[in-house]
């Protein structure tokens, strides 16, 4: 593949799960929710890795603080703690031993808070990919 075309398919796709991930919001399947949300953020920035690092394949890991970390993109220090926390979401439905408590911690507020920050850091992490050599 191209690069435009690598850097797009990523795009692509998590434009698609965005669209998952509001359809599960909006029917209260807040664990799921922030689950894809999580692989929202994980495809944008697999896209800047691809654009980084010379149309590489992005490595397999689902840490979003080491994907970006292979980019260069400059987070704040804010931002890189709400990757972090953004993480805890991959694993947590992923898991038995912390679905259940992750279930329970995703009421409407804590989820819409999460959702709301995901959509920024993705339209975020999207603008960036153009203003970057």
């Amino acid at each position: 593949m191209k690069l435009e075309e690598h850097i797009q398919y990523w795009l692509d796709s998590a434009d698609h799960d965005w669209d998952t991930a509001a359809s599960l919001f909006s029917t209260g399947r807040y664990d799921w929710c922030l689950f894809i949300g999580h692989l929202v953020l994980e495809k944008i920035l697999k896209a800047h890795f691809v654009k980084d690092n010379n149309n590489q394949l992005p490595p397999r890991t689902h840490n979003l603080i080491k994907l970006a970390e292979h980019t260069k993109i400059n987070l704040t220090e804010e931002q890189k703690i709400l990757l972090d926390e953004i993480n805890d979401f991959n694993l947590e439905v992923r898991y038995p031993q912390f679905k259940n408590e992750f279930y329970k911690k995703c009421t409407k507020d804590f989820s819409e808070y999460y959702f709301k920050q995901i959509e920024g850091m993705a339209t975020w992490l999207k603008s960036r990919i153009t203003l970057l050599p």
